[in-house]
C-alpha cells in the first residue's frame, strides 16, 4: 500500500438463490483468491449471501436467520486472511429487515451499510419486503455487540490517512441525490457499490455512463459489483456486469454473464491530490457540525504489488482508433486557436522558421488548417528556412518541398554570414562550438521571422513544444518566442502521432515528405554535420529520451507524484527497456532542468491549451523561478544510492 496504491477487487460469485450454505462457500473461494493476490478491500454483490431474487422467501426466518450464520461462517474462514470483504445480506432488526452490507476484516463486523433507496418500479418491488435504511444505530450480530448500523458512516483507516471509503447500494447510484455525494463530501476516496443490476438493451452502456460519471463529479474510485448468473430468471437475467472507474474513467470491467473477480490498484494518494487541487470539491470535513459517523480501522499495511498496465506513454492514447480521435481533435483546437488569434488582429499572414523538423512541420500544419478555416490565401504563409553550419540536406529539402507542396511561400535566408559577423562583433571564435556558437544562430533566425513578420504585416507562428519548455530546451529570446504558439501544450512523444496522423490523411508527396520528416533524428541542426553529412548533434542523446522526460512531466504534474513514485510507475511501465541507473539518470537531467529553467516558462507566448498538462504562467503552472529543487533531488540521490 506504499505510494497511495490499494488494490481492490470486485467480486461475482457463483450463486444459487437461497442456498446461503452455497453461496457462503463460494464467496469465501472468492476472498481467498482475492487475498491471494494482494487485495485490500473485495466487494461482493448486493445480497449476495442469499442471492437478490429470493423474493417473498425474504419473509422467512429460516432464510433470515440462515444469512447471518453463514456471515459467521465467512467471518470464522477470512479471520486470518489480511483483506476487508464488503459482503450483501439481509438483516432483520427492530421487526424490520433491511437490504444491507457487512463490512468485514479480520474476524469481525466493522459495520452494515443500509440501502437508502428501494426501488419499486417495473421489475422491481424491494419495498414490499424491505425497509429503508436508518442512519446510524447499532446492532448484536454473530456474537459482536454494538455493531454499527446505518446510512450515514465512512470507514477510515487510522495508518493510512488516504484510505477512506463509503457504501452506497445498487440504487442508491441510481438517484438524483445518491448518498455517494454526501459520503465523496465527508472524505471517502472510494465508494463501494453492492449491486444487483439486472440486463436489458442498452443498460450495460448506461451503466458504465452513470458509473464514470458519478466518480468525475466526485473525483473518487468507484467499484461496482454486480450479481451475476444463477440468480432468478422468472423476470429478469443478470449478467455480472462488474466496474471499477476512476475520476470519470473506465479503469477495469468484466465480461458480462461470468464469475471471478477484477482486481484495479486504485490510487488514493491520487484521487486525495486531485481533490486538493479543485476549490470546487466541497469536503465536510471542515464542518464541525458534519452528521457522518467515522468508523475507523487499522489496517495491516503492506507494498501493493502493482499489475496495472502503466503505459510508456500517457499522453498518448492506447488503441488506434483513440488516438485518431485525439489527433484530429488536438489538430482542430490548435487551427481554432490560431484561426481566432488571425481574426482579432485583422492579419492575414503568417511566419514560420520551417527547419524540416516535427515541431516546425506541425506548426505548418495546424496554420494551413487555420487558413483554410478561414478561406485565406495559402500563399499568406511565408514559410522561411535559414540554413546555417547544422543544416543537413535531408531537412533542408524536406523543409523546401513541403512548404511549396502546401502552397506557402517559401524563402531562403541563409545566415551563415550574419551569423559569423554577429561572432566577429562580439569576438567569438567560430571554431568554438559552445552554447554562444549555438544560440547565436536560434536568436538570428528569431530575428529575421520578427522583422519578415514587419514586412508582411503578419504573425510569427511558434514552433517548440511542451517537452521543450518542460526541459528549458529552447534558446532564451530565440526559438522561446513568437506571436502565438499552436504547440505549447503538445508533449514531443504526442508531436509524432499528430504529423503521423496528418501524413496518413494525406496523398502523394506530401505523404512521402512527412513520413521522412518522422523518420528523422530530432535535432536543433546547431552543430556542423558528421563527415557523412548528416545529423551529428541529436537531441535525445543530450538530455535523455523524450518518452521518459513526457513520463516524469505527466506524473509529476498532472497528479503531483513524488519523484520515488515516479520512479516505480517508470520502472515497470520501461521494464525491458530502461534499466534503474538509465530511468534514475534522466529523471535527475529532467529534476534539474525543470526547476532551473522555470524563467524561460514565466515569460511563453499565448497559445491554445490541449491536455490537461500545460505549463502557461497563466493557466497551470504558477511557479516561482528561483524556487530550489533540493528536496527532489535529494529524494532521488536516496534512490540512486539505495542501489
Amino acid at each position: 500500500m506504499k505510494d497511495g496504491f490499494v488494490k481492490i477487487a470486485c467480486a461475482t460469485p457463483e450463486l444459487r438463490v437461497a442456498d446461503c450454505k452455497f453461496n457462503c462457500q463460494k464467496i469465501c473461494e472468492l476472498i481467498k483468491t482475492a487475498a491471494d493476490k494482494g487485495t485490500a478491500l473485495c466487494i461482493f454483490p448486493e445480497l449476495c449471501i442469499t442471492g437478490y431474487t429470493c423474493g417473498d422467501l425474504f419473509f422467512q426466518n429460516t432464510l433470515l436467520n440462515s444469512a447471518i450464520e453463514n456471515l459467521g461462517n465467512i467471518l470464522d474462514f477470512s479471520k486470518n486472511l489480511n483483506i476487508i470483504s464488503i459482503i450483501g445480506l439481509p438483516v432483520h432488526k427492530d421487526g424490520k429487515t433491511y437490504n444491507s452490507a457487512a463490512v468485514i476484516y479480520n474476524g469481525q463486523i466493522l459495520g452494515i451499510a443500509l440501502k437508502k433507496n428501494l426501488p419499486n418500479y417495473g421489475e422491481f418491488y424491494e419495498a414490499r419486503q424491505f425497509t429503508p435504511g436508518f442512519k446510524t444505530g447499532t446492532i448484536d450480530i454473530c456474537g459482536q455487540k454494538n455493531v454499527p448500523i446505518g446510512t450515514d458512516y465512512i470507514y477510515k483507516c487510522t495508518n493510512m490517512s488516504e484510505f477512506k471509503f463509503g457504501i452506497e447500494i445498487c440504487e442508491d447510484l441510481w438517484v438524483g441525490d445518491s448518498p455517494s455525494v454526501d459520503l465523496a463530501k465527508e472524505g471517502a476516496v472510494l465508494i463501494a457499490n453492492p449491486s444487483a443490476s439486472n440486463e436489458i438493451i442498452g443498460k450495460a452502456e448506461y451503466r458504465r455512463t452513470i458509473v464514470k460519471a458519478e466518480s468525475g463529479s466526485l473525483l473518487c474510485i468507484y467499484a461496482y459489483a454486480n450479481t451475476g448468473v444463477g440468480e432468478s430468471t422468472t423476470d429478469m437475467v443478470y449478467s455480472g456486469h462488474c466496474i471499477i472507474s476512476e475520476n470519470g474513467a473506465l479503469v477495469k470491467e468484466s465480461e458480462k454473464f461470468s464469475s471471478g473477480i477484477i482486481t484495479y490498484d486504485a490510487d488514493f494518494q491520487k484521487m486525495e491530490a486531485e481533490r486538493r487541487k479543485s476549490n470546487t470539491f466541497h469536503n465536510s470535513n471542515q464542518n464541525p457540525s458534519s452528521a457522518f459517523t467515522p468508523i475507523e480501522f487499522s489496517f495491516k499495511t503492506f507494498e501493493t504489488n502493482l499489475t496495472n498496465e502503466i503505459p510508456q506513454k500517457p499522453f498518448v492514447p492506447e488503441s488506434r482508433n483513440a488516438l485518431n480521435s485525439r489527433c484530429s481533435e488536438i489538430l482542430t483546437i490548435q487551427a481554432v486557436g490560431l484561426m481566432t488569434r488571425f481574426k482579432h488582429t485583422g492579419c492575414k499572414s503568417a511566419v514560420i522558421g520551417l527547419s524540416g523538423g516535427l515541431d516546425s512541420t506541425l506548426a505548418l500544419i495546424v496554420t494551413v488548417k487555420a487558413f483554410n478555416m478561414l478561406g485565406y490565401d495559402l500563399k499568406g504563409i511565408t514559410a522561411v528556412t535559414m540554413p546555417c553550419f547544422g543544416t543537413t540536406d535531408r531537412t533542408y529539402n524536406n523543409a523546401c518541398r513541403l512548404a511549396e507542396l502546401f502552397g506557402a511561400t517559401l524563402r531562403e535566408i541563409n545566415i551563415k554570414d550574419s551569423v559569423m559577423l554577429h561572432f566577429k562583433d562580439i569576438g567569438h571564435d567560430e571554431k568554438i562550438h559552445d552554447i554562444t556558437y549555438e544560440n547565436s544562430q536560434a536568436r538570428e533566425r528569431t530575428q529575421i521571422l520578427m522583422d519578415i513578420a514587419n514586412q508582411t504585416n503578419g504573425m510569427v507562428i511558434g514552433t517548440g513544444d511542451l517537452s521543450e519548455l518542460a526541459l528549458g530546451w529552447a534558446t532564451y529570446n530565440g526559438d522561446h518566442m513568437s506571436m502565438y504558439a499552436v504547440n505549447a501544450s503538445i508533449p514531443k512523444t504526442l508531436v509524432k502521432h499528430l504529423v503521423g496522423y496528418e501524413a496518413s490523411n494525406s496523398e502523394g508527396e506530401i505523404k512521402s515528405v512527412l513520413y521522412d520528416i518522422l523518420d528523422t533524428p530530432v535535432s536543433p541542426e546547431l552543430l556542423p554535420p558528421d563527415d557523412n553529412g548528416t545529423i551529428s548533434q541529436k537531441t535525445e542523446d543530450i538530455v535523455g529520451p523524450y518518452e521518459l522526460h513526457d513520463f516524469f512531466l505527466y506524473y509529476m504534474l498532472r497528479h503531483g507524484f513524488s519523484p520515488s513514485k515516479i520512479f516505480r510507475l517508470a520502472m515497470k511501465a520501461f521494464n525491458g527497456v530502461y534499466d534503474r541507473s538509465i530511468i534514475l539518470k534522466w529523471e535527475k537531467m529532467f529534476y534539474k532542468r525543470f526547476f532551473s529553467q522555470q524563467f524561460k516558462r514565466s515569460c511563453i507566448p499565448d497559445g491554445p491549451k490541449v491536455g490537461s498538462v500545460t505549463l502557461s504562467p497563466r493557466s497551470d503552472l504558477r511557479m516561482p523561478s528561483d524556487a530550489s529543487s533540493r528536496i527532489w533531488l535529494e529524494e532521488i540521490d536516496n534512490l540512486i544510492n539505495a542501489g
